[in-house]
């Protein structure tokens, strides 16, 4: 597999050099930094399942944050960005992520969507001592069993789109489940997490069906589910997964009979089904990019690049190598423990998230929103596609730390 060293779109001609590397020379002073480099790694699904989610606008973004870093902070170290399409593979993700830390001297991979390539790259990363900056990859193994203390979980996990989505829904009356699952790491994350929000609501699951990943033809799995008679079909898949499950359920009469609960889905999904089999669905995000000035001038300025609003992994990829890199400057050096305490001191604030705090299981916490589709009559803009109807606070959208089952928290 090639890694990608040349831009996938037209960045100003400061930028436009080979291997993306940006960077100031500011002042005589040498950075206590190896090489005087500062190499980030974004692995991620260049033409698969979650492209459209992450992949070229998830390199669009990371290469924002470091012009917007350059730009700002004039570092007296260069930065330089590389890429590469992991396939949705760990064996792939994981040789790649050892190729570069081993020989182009990386210091940090970051995106990782899926949640199986995330999970085998944090492996490498601990034995290379060097970091994970996850913002795809959703399974709440991540921070759970799988820990580790050079990874962080930056944008959303299991726990928060389960907890969010899986309570509006009972709350609005859907009493009864049954779930389609990705029949992998993140959609069994997915089921387990939503089972156990459903059942303390005072829900019942009845029964659910795994499907391989990634799947296009689900019609034998929608009529497992659909025969269940539960009053919920919840959609434990993403991307490409969950817009072929809309669909088919449509096809077969499923819907409107049974309610689809989307338990993970992306403004990009929305756009591609469109408002009409979309409207009324639940569902949770950390972003929307037309909630505030903030969220709406950074996401337009992505749109100018990617012509599509940036998702929730696309615009938490930016936070988290933004924090990063002024980590990184702060303390003048790019030693792996060094650069993580300084994260895990240093809050978020910035358009993705405010407050946001790096826990000691490496889960970023920051506050969760509850969206509806807007109806079609009610969207008035291209990409004008959610009313929020909650903000769900960080300490209750994610899992209580005295929950945590990551090794590294002391009980």
């Amino acid at each position: 597999m090639k890694t990608n060293k040349t831009p996938l779109f037209q960045i100003r001609p400061l930028a436009a050099m080979a291997a993306l590397a940006l960077g100031l020379a500011c002042g005589a002073a040498q950075a206590e930094i190896s090489d005087n480099v500062v190499r980030i790694g974004v692995l991620t699904d260049m033409s698969g399942a979650y492209s459209d989610l992450a992949g070229p606008g998830a390199v669009v973004a990371a290469n924002m944050a470091v012009e917007d870093f350059v730009a700002k902070q004039k570092p007296a170290f260069k930065v330089e960005l590389v890429s590469a399409d992991h396939q949705n593979k760990g064996d792939i993700a994981s040789n790649k992520a050892r190729e570069w830390f081993d020989r182009e001297h990386v210091d940090v991979v970051t995106e990782l969507v899926t949640s199986s390539t995330a999970l085998a790259v944090m492996k490498v990363a601990k034995e290379k001592n060097r970091i994970a900056l996850i913002t795809g990859a959703g399974s709440s193994r991540i921070t759970n069993e799988d820990c580790n203390d050079v990874s962080v979980h930056w944008a959303y996990d299991t726990y928060a789109t389960g907890n969010g989505t899986g309570k509006a829904v009972v709350k609005q009356g859907g009493k009864t489940w049954y779930f389609l699952t990705a029949d992998y790491a993140f959609g069994q994350s997915l089921e387990k997490d939503t089972t156990a929000v459903i059942e303390a609501n005072g829900g019942k699951v009845l029964g659910s069906v795994r499907h391989p990943f990634p799947s296009t033809d689900l019609s034998s799995y929608l009529l497992k589910a659909q025969a269940s008679g539960a009053q919920v079909i919840g959609l434990a898949n993403a991307g490409a997964d969950t817009i072929n499950a809309v669909k088919q359920a449509s096809e077969f009469g499923i819907t409107p009979k049974q309610t689809l609960a989307g338990l993970l889905m992306f403004i990009t999904d929305i756009n591609s089904l469109g408002l009409k089999a979309t409207q009324g669905m639940y569902l949770t995000e950390a972003f929307y990019w037309d909630m505030n000035p903030e969220t709406r001038a950074w996401s337009k300025r992505f749109f100018e690049r990617q012509k599509k609003m940036p998702t929730m992994v696309q615009a938490g990829l930016y936070s988290a190598i933004t924090h990063y890199l002024e980590a990184v400057k702060a303390i003048n050096s790019d030693d792996t423990q060094k650069v993580m305490a300084q994260m895990k001191k240093v809050p978020v604030n910035d358009f993705f998230a405010k407050n946001g705090k790096i826990r000691d299981d490496g889960l970023m916490v920051h506050d969760m929103y509850l969206m509806q589709v807007k109806k079609p009559a009610d969207s008035h803009y291209p990409w004008d596609y959610y009313n929020v109807r909650a903000t769900i606070p960080g300490a209750e959208a994610f899992e209580p730390l005295s929950q945590s089952r990551c090794p590294l928290i002391k009980k």
